[in-house]
Order: structure tokens, then sequence, then C-alpha cells
């Protein structure tokens, strides 16, 4: 009996980590990031990191956790080292001071750079071959797992990134990680916290679905959904809520597509509430957030609008949480992937998510990150101009525009012509209306308008109205 409570009380007295800190992650530099643990109830942990001469510790709650902050030094690619001690040393090694951001959404952010069973990621080869250089890139993948309450960890570990290990990193955040480096020169950590399928409701924690939504929050009614990742709050106890203690520069999104046709006229505000949530659980302040356009899908009707309508409450959002980019994907699919929920261009989608963080977090010049939009409309007789905002300098193709559709007081839309007039804007007729009212823009499920400004970015779909 005395041996077997020796065995139990040496158990309890070694340090426990998280997952998420361990060998090979990635901590945000030059900031007091949080580090922390299990041990004995009563113990004193003593952290001491390779890069300073002072220790900090903390003595642990009644319920054996404890928590310190750590001052990390600037981004570098030199390793560092971490122990714990409560009389009992745990070290972790070869970690790096860089930048770290959460890759969060369903399955277009999932996705990983190998691709899914009949959906490739366009580039695949190349990605591999370039990944022999790319050990300063780390990713670790928390796996998806419902919970009724939120966790304190989950069973990840940090990949470093290599020709063998890219191939499971989410392609979003991977082409994002690598635009961050090759741009800043400085190690870069993706932590994935994501489920396909899930809904903005999957992420929000129990306060907000009970006060802002008509969902249910106990366990019968969320099981009695068959569909497991359309159900609310679980995968956002289960799935994000073990990463919120790590300290992140910010976050990237890409979800959006279970909501067509679910609450899509309430998304803009529950995804406001999502990212308000977020950044309180991280307790940062208001760290970047930026999320991507939803791709064109055919949705059962190439021509319908419940899409559409999506991604105008996502541009929406995109307009009341601060610190926030939104990234035009309209180009995000080729005509043959129509019915293809996962296009393979992941590329384009994360370099843009990198355009926008290097340009609005970093203070990086001369990139142009930011999508043409509408601004407003003005009616000549049988022209409609539509005046848009973050041109840089120009629209392309001067003439050849598709993508338009114009209506008159009957309300009943025709294919319009369009050029673009460096002065007064996008002129847009039809022979059909002579006193337009309403002019829409690749405003379907799937269109893929050829709208551009000056940097190829895609005109963001509108609708006048």
């Amino acid at each position: 009996m005395m041996l077997a409570s020796a065995v139990i009380y040496g158990a309890q007295a070694k340090v426990r980590l998280p997952h998420l800190i361990a060998d090979n992650m990635v901590l945000q530099s030059g900031t007091d990031v949080r580090l922390w643990g299990w041990a004995a109830p009563g113990k004193t942990v003593k952290v001491t990191v390779s890069w300073s001469s002072t220790p900090v510790a903390a003595k642990t709650a009644r319920d054996g956790s404890w928590e310190v902050r750590v001052r990390t030094p600037r981004a570098g690619y030199a390793p560092l080292s971490i122990t714990f001690d409560d009389g009992d040393k745990t070290t972790v090694g070869n970690v790096l001071s860089g930048e770290v951001w959460v890759c969060a959404g369903q399955s277009n952010m999932e996705m990983p750079v190998r691709g899914f069973w009949g959906c490739p990621v366009e580039g695949y080869n190349d990605v591999v071959v370039d990944a022999r250089k790319r050990s300063a890139i780390r990713y670790a993948k928390i796996p998806a797992r419902m919970a009724m309450k939120p966790q304190q960890d989950a069973a990840t570990k940090w990949n470093v990134v290599s020709p063998e290990t890219v191939q499971w990193a989410s392609a979003t955040g991977y082409f994002f990680g690598r635009t961050l480096e090759d741009m800043l020169d400085v190690p870069v950590g993706l932590i994935e916290a994501n489920k396909g399928g899930s809904r903005v409701e999957s992420w929000l924690d129990r306060d907000n679905l009970k006060k802002n939504t008509d969902e249910k929050t106990d366990s019968v009614s969320i099981y009695k959904i068959g569909t497991d990742y359309y159900r609310p709050l679980v995968w956002g106890n289960g799935t994000f809520a073990p990463i919120t203690k790590f300290t992140v520069k910010g976050i990237i999104y890409y979800q959006g597509c279970s909501n067509v046709g679910y609450h899509t006229g309430d998304y803009a505000r529950r995804l406001e509430l999502l990212v308000a949530q977020w950044r309180r659980a991280f307790g940062e302040g208001d760290i970047p957030f930026y999320f991507v356009e939803i791709a064109p899908y055919w949705y059962d009707n190439a021509a319908g609008t419940g899409a559409a309508l999506l991604r105008e409450q996502q541009y929406i959002a995109s307009t009341r949480i601060p610190n926030c980019g939104f990234v035009g994907n309209n180009d995000g699919a080729y005509m043959s992937e129509l019915k293809q929920i996962h296009p393979s261009q992941k590329r384009k989608v994360g370099e843009r998510l990198a355009y926008y963080a290097l340009s609005e977090t970093y203070g990086v010049k001369g990139l142009i990150y930011k999508n043409p939009c509408f601004d407003s409309m003005t009616v000549s007789g049988a022209e409609a101009t539509i005046k848009l905002r973050n041109t840089e300098t120009g629209i392309y193709p001067l003439y050849g525009i598709t993508g338009f559709e114009i209506a008159g007081e009957d309300g009943k839309f025709y294919p319009a012509a369009a050029r673009y007039d460096w002065h007064d804007g996008i002129v847009v007729t039809s022979p059909k209306v002579h006193k337009p009212t309403v002019v829409r823009y690749c405003f379907k499920n799937f269109e893929l308008g050829n709208a551009r400004n000056q940097g190829g970015l895609p005109l963001l779909p509108f609708r006048t109205e």
C-alpha cells in the first residue's frame, strides 16, 4: 500500500503540460506569453527559459493548475528551450520565437495540402519540393471533437514542416504562413482548430447561443441533430476552447458554406459575436481577424442566390468587426468545379490572407491587398454607372466585363454589357432595360466574373438594392 501511494504521489508531482506546450512549438515573439499546466496542489512550479537567466514561478491552485507569463525574445531561427520544475524537471526543446496564427473554420480551411479524396490542391508537388527549406514553419492540428463543456487540453503535437509532413497541413493556412515567412523572415506557427461542415453556431459558446440565437444548448436537443457537424456549441467546446490560453497574433477564418440557407440573414451578427467571443477568450485585445469569402458553388442551383446572400452577410460583418479584413474569392473556382465544394485554388486564398496581414498587422508597404467593392450608383438615361472603392488606379478589362445584370422598375434582371471608364466607373447597360433601377454583379451561387483591380484582386459580388 505504501508503495502504491508513493507511485501515485510521484505521478501527481510531475508537471503536466498541455499538448500545445511541447517540443517544436512556436511562441509568439516579443510579447508576454502564457505558459500553463498542472501539478500537485500546493506545489511551486519554476519555469526557466533558455533566453533569460531569471526564472519565474507560480504556486499551483487547489485543482493543481498553474500559469505564468514569460517575455519572449525577438523572432529568430535559433532553437530555444523551456524547463518546468516542481522538483521533477520537464524540458521542451527546439522551440522557436516567431508569429503564431490560428487557422479556423470549416472544411475549406481544414483541407490539407494533400487535398481530400477526389479534391486535389493545385500545385501539390511544387509545395512538397519547396517544403525542404521550410522547417521554421510548424503546425499543430487540434483533433475535431465535440464536448458539452469547454475543454482545457487536446491531443495534438507540433509538426515541423518537411516534404513528408507538409501534406497534412491546412493548405490555406500553410500558404498564408509560407508567405509571412518569405516576407518577414521569421518562423511561423499555425494552430489549426477547425471542423468540416461546421456552422458559425458550432463555435459560439453557451452564453452567446442562449442570449443571441434560437439554438438549443441542452445535450438531448443537440444530439438529436443527426448531422453532427451542424451541431451548435460542441465543436467550439471540444476543438477551439483548448487553444485559447496559447498566445497568438491573430486568426484567419474560412467558413460559411454550411450557413447558406441556415439563418443566413443573421450571419453577420453571429460572426461578429463569435469574433468578440474569441478575442475575449484569448485576452489579448482586438487581435486581427481576417476571413475568406465563400467560393462559387452550385448549391443545387447555380443561378440561385442563397450563397450570394451569405457573401453579402460576410461583407457586412467585415464592416462591423474592428481590426478585420475580408478576402474576396469570386475567382476561387474553375468552371469545372461547379459542383466541387472544395475548390483546388488554395494558394491564392492563403496568399491573399497573408497580404492583408502583412499590410494591416505588420505594416508592410506596397502590397495591393483590398478587393474592389461597390460604393455607389448613378443613373443617366439607360446607363447605370457603378462607382467602386479599392480600384488601386484601375479596373480591368476595360471592355468585355462579365457578370453584370441590370433591372428596371419591373425588377426583372437581364445580362448586361459593362465597360470601365477610369473617370466615371463601370458603365452598365442592356438593350432590354431603358430605365435602370438595380444592378447586380455575380449575385448568384455560382458565377465567375472577370472584373479585377490593379492587384489582380476580384471585384466583390454585390447588389445595389
